[in-house]
């Protein structure tokens, strides 16, 4: 009887290690460690899982996106979903090394291989397809402009036409190119810098009459100074936001559609939302459509 007791608690024991060996296999890790993944050999997935550490490319200046907070690290929606995916790596979030990744550089830091994505509220447009790949969308924006709160002279893209007017965005975006198409003269009304701050400076202290960019991005500029700005007429564009992957890693970019899809539907992705850009009032919408083209 006693030979019969310690074979079955043998058995047990036995059992219960090859369960822990096996953990981490079904996706309910909190991916704290290499060993809790298992990706393709050779695939960015497993190498970034390796190295136990990842860089990520966002913007440290647009609030409810990518800003820099009192923690001296970025916070918002973008660094949200960042985490998000980081996580799904098996890479603990004190593994992210975030880089300040302005508009005009997103594609550089992709392709020399600075950063190993972007999320820094980036548009998915055709251009920039031909040297980098996108995951997503993940929201879609819509450009808008943000004038000094008693202004009443600029109700929308057509108030520059006439050429007395001056809006600034930065250098690379796709609002700086877009609201070329409304101005009278590029060269004397369109002011760009390398940061929306330097922009939101420019419209308060006067040497602008506007600034121009994705309504979220205003929406948090006005919620951290509502007696300074306002929004002047509706969006009048459509931005999808996607994540920036080297062109040629299909299979790290449907690693990241198949976490987004998957977010989209359990919960994480509208508490990323109301946890950063959802406290100034801008709206979240329905998923959008995962593009896996």
């Amino acid at each position: 009887m006693r030979f019969t007791r310690m074979a079955a608690l043998t058995a047990v024991a036995a059992l219960s290690l090859t369960v822990a060996a096996c953990g981490g296999d079904d996706g309910g890790d909190e991916g704290t460690g290499a060993g809790s993944k298992t990706f393709e050999a050779g695939s960015t997935m497993e190498r970034l899982n390796k190295a136990q550490a990842i860089k990520v490319g966002t913007k440290f200046d647009q609030p409810g996106f990518g800003q820099k907070g009192l923690s001296g690290k970025p916070e918002g929606f973008d660094v949200e979903i960042a985490k998000i995916i980081v996580k799904e790596l098996g890479i603990p979030e004190d593994k992210i090394e975030y880089v300040e990744t302005p508009s005009k550089v997103r594609e550089d830091v992709i392709v020399n291989d600075t950063v190993d994505m972007v999320v820094a509220t980036y548009t998915i447009n055709d251009k920039r397809k031909e040297r980098i790949a996108f995951a997503g969308p993940y929201y879609e924006a819509g450009q808008n402009i943000m004038v000094r709160k008693d202004d009443t002279s600029i109700t929308g893209p057509d108030s520059f036409k006439d050429g007395t007017k001056k809006v600034c965005s930065v250098t690379g975006s796709t609002p700086a190119e877009k609201i070329k198409e409304y101005v009278k003269d590029v060269a004397t009304q369109v002011v760009l810098f390398d940061t929306y701050d330097k922009c939101r400076d420019a419209v308060k202290g006067g040497q602008v009459d506007a600034l121009t960019t994705d309504n979220v991005i205003l929406l948090g500029y006005i919620a951290k100074d509502e007696g300074a700005f306002k929004l002047a007429g509706d969006n009048f564009t459509k931005e999808p936001y996607g994540i920036g992957v080297k062109k040629d890693d299909t299979a790290f970019r449907n690693f990241i559609n198949d976490i987004l899809e998957a977010a989209f539907s359990d919960g994480r992705w509208k508490k990323a939302w109301d946890d950063t850009a959802g406290k100034f009032d801008a709206e979240l919408g329905d998923a959008p459509t995962v593009n896996r083209y």
